[in-house]
């Protein structure tokens, strides 16, 4: 599936998204090494050594550990020690830098742009450790990305999927019964342990956007998640909340993540409890895949509220939307509609 998220939008978006969604999770380096490229790519650099990465990745580190512990499949790391040890004051900032450079790069830089087993199309940098220099070659093709809109959504999409892989290790819930909630006021995603304690995850926005690829649900418009942005995007209900209580009779949350979407906020105003035409409806089942693809914990989720396999959500989303339309009369389409890329 990450390889139909590329294929059919083959942009330096898509696939920049592609490493951040779909790239391996052993370790999450790589959520540190993107923060750090996109803090460092704003001083339009087009060379950077790892003594310059090995700052802003540390430090990337360190405020992940003071939250949660877990940030890799390993049972030991010398670098993660080197940071725990940082926060306890152990070590020295100096300390910690040098150790980030002999030790913290040893996988990631290789690994970032490798997805689906093989390098993205167009790398957004190139390894160069000749002569002695340990330094990555910025392309061209990141330089572009930086002046395209959805670059401004990247750092808190980045956030967000970090947030939801180091949850899912941390608080080891079996997988068969887990489910991230909604929080509709606070617009959060959260997870419930078995002792009824709640864990805030992320923002539902910056969660969801990277697999709308940062457009809007409806009208394929660039839809905005910046917290201070008077035009930011809503969270919508693809099938209406107006019908929980027949969906519920029907062993469907409607407030599940499996029907929830991000709109424009003039769009998703026209469209209120409306039910979308049915063929929004297999971008529905498009976006869930891309979920599952990706793993932690949300694909989790939405397999436990629509089905094990395919064809079990196929017509677990067929089911719902039959309920949906029996209690409407009219379907519903935006005035203005671009090309959707999913």
């Amino acid at each position: 599936m990450s390889t139909k998220f590329q294929i059919n939008d083959p942009s330096l978006e898509s696939q920049w998204r592609a490493i951040i969604l779909f790239g391996k999770n052993s370790a999450t380096y790589k959520f540190a090494f993107a923060k750090s490229l996109l803090e460092i790519i704003e001083k339009e650099k087009t060379t950077i050594s790892l003594d310059e990465l090995a700052i802003p990745f540390s430090k990337n580190i360190v405020n992940h550990l003071r939250i949660s512990d877990k940030q890799g499949n390993s049972q030991s790391s010398q670098f993660l020690n080197s940071c725990r040890q940082f926060i306890k004051d152990e070590v020295t900032e100096s300390s910690l830098i040098e150790t980030t450079i002999k030790l913290g790069f040893v996988n990631v830089v290789d690994a970032f742009q490798n997805v689906n087993g093989d390098v993205i199309p167009n790398p957004f940098y190139e390894k160069n450790y000749v002569g002695g220099k340990k330094e990555i070659i910025i392309t061209d093709n990141l330089l572009k990305l930086k002046e395209m809109f959805q670059y401004q959504n990247f750092e808190q999409e980045v956030e967000a999927r970090w947030n939801l892989v180091e949850t899912a290790w941390n608080l080891k819930i079996n997988p068969n019964l887990l489910e991230v909630k909604y929080d509709e006021d606070k617009s959060l995603f959260f997870i419930e342990n078995d002792f009824m304690r709640r864990y805030d995850i992320t923002s539902v926005r910056d969660s969801l956007n990277g697999y709308q690829k940062g457009k809007c649900f409806y009208s394929s418009q660039d839809i905005s998640i910046l917290k201070k942005d008077s035009n930011i995007c809503q969270v919508d209900h693809f099938l209406p909340h107006i019908n929980k209580l027949a969906h519920s009779k029907n062993d469907a949350n409607i407030n599940g993540v499996w029907n929830l979407v991000l709109a424009d906020r003039s769009v998703n105003s026209i469209k209120s409890a409306r039910i979308p035409e049915r063929r929004f409806l297999e971008r529905l089942f498009n976006r869930n895949e891309f979920y599952i693809e990706s793993k932690h914990p949300l694909a989790e989720t939405i397999i436990n509220q629509t089905g094990r396999n395919k064809e079990q959500r196929r017509l677990f989303l067929e089911k719902q939307y039959n309920i949906a339309l029996s209690n409407s009369i009219h379907t519903w389409k935006p005035e203005n509609e671009l090309i959707g890329n999913f």
